[in-house]
């Protein structure tokens, strides 16, 4: 679709987002992107970081021991555990 764009075109659809938007809105659209794609990237980053969290959990308590049962309660072992 963009592929047979020139500088020529590029140019025409630049001056006619200016003759839209005006002058004096252009920067402050640009600005209020660039605020945008920040808080994108912030959100990004502490979503992955509560996703590492969340994995370490799991790998502490996959790795924890698990308590013997008392007397009397019955012996519930996970898959594939061997020995007694």
């Amino acid at each position: 679709m963009f592929a047979n764009m020139t500088g020529w075109h590029l140019l025409i659809v630049l001056a006619v987002i200016l003759l839209l938007f005006g002058a004096t809105r252009l920067p402050a659209l640009a600005k209020s992107m660039g605020q945008s794609a920040k808080l994108f990237k912030r959100e990004i980053r502490s979503d992955e970081d509560v996703a590492v969290v969340d994995s370490a959990a799991a790998d502490a308590s996959a790795t924890a021991r698990v308590p013997e049962p008392s007397v009397g309660e019955p012996v519930i072992r996970p898959a594939g555990h061997v020995g007694g």
